[in-house]
């Protein structure tokens, strides 16, 4: 790859990013979605996340986040993320299908006033869907992460943050970044404080 291509990609990720950090509506709704799940892991409920690929490992590592810490010293907050557990994911594809390794899940997990987040860049992952209409029915707060193709999202969920691309790795960086402000968020909102040095 020449240096060019490494700096394009560079360029692509600012710029997208750039459009984020400068779209209001997108920050309020960042907002919007920290407070939820801060009432909610106030109100002793969880963090449930879920989504394919590189949108999986980015459900991990905010699962973690919440349950050890992002920045400030404090209690573990509960946060699962549903794409960890090989053994229920392979046993619930063998027996239902790949559409229902989330939504399976999610019946043995969620409760009322849970938070879901729904990581899919393209809105139209048939697992994630699955997933959104059986959290709506346990009245499971719904929140999707999505791109610009991903509009479709909208009518499944409570709150949607759609990324301003169309491209995967960039959709992804913004997820991460809304997330990781999201953690922020609610790390000041439920104990406040100064980071950890």
């Amino acid at each position: 790859m020449s240096q060019d291509r490494i700096a394009a990609h560079f360029q692509s990720s600012l710029g997208g990013l750039t459009k984020a950090a400068q779209d209001r509506n997108l920050l309020a709704l960042t907002q919007i979605i920290a407070k939820a799940t801060a009432d909610a892991i106030r109100s002793g409920k969880k963090l449930l996340l879920i989504g394919n690929g590189g949108s999986a490992a980015d459900a991990q590592h905010i699962a973690a986040e919440i349950v050890g810490r992002y920045k400030q010293e404090r209690a573990a907050w509960p946060a699962i993320a549903l794409t960890t557990d090989t053994s229920a994911l392979t046993a619930i594809a063998n027996d239902y299908g790949f559409e229902q390794i989330f939504a399976r899940q999610l019946q043995g997990l969620g409760q009322r006033g849970d938070v879901l987040f729904a990581l899919t860049t393209s809105g139209r992952s048939p697992n994630i869907l699955a997933a959104l209409k059986i959290a709506r029915e346990l009245g499971i707060t719904t929140i999707g992460f999505t791109g610009t193709k991903g509009e479709s999202l909208r009518a499944s969920c409570d709150h949607l943050f759609v990324s301003p691309s169309d491209d995967t790795p960039v959709i992804q960086q913004i997820h991460m970044v809304a997330m990781h402000a999201i953690c922020d968020e609610v790390e000041n909102t439920l104990i406040g404080g100064k980071p950890k040095a």
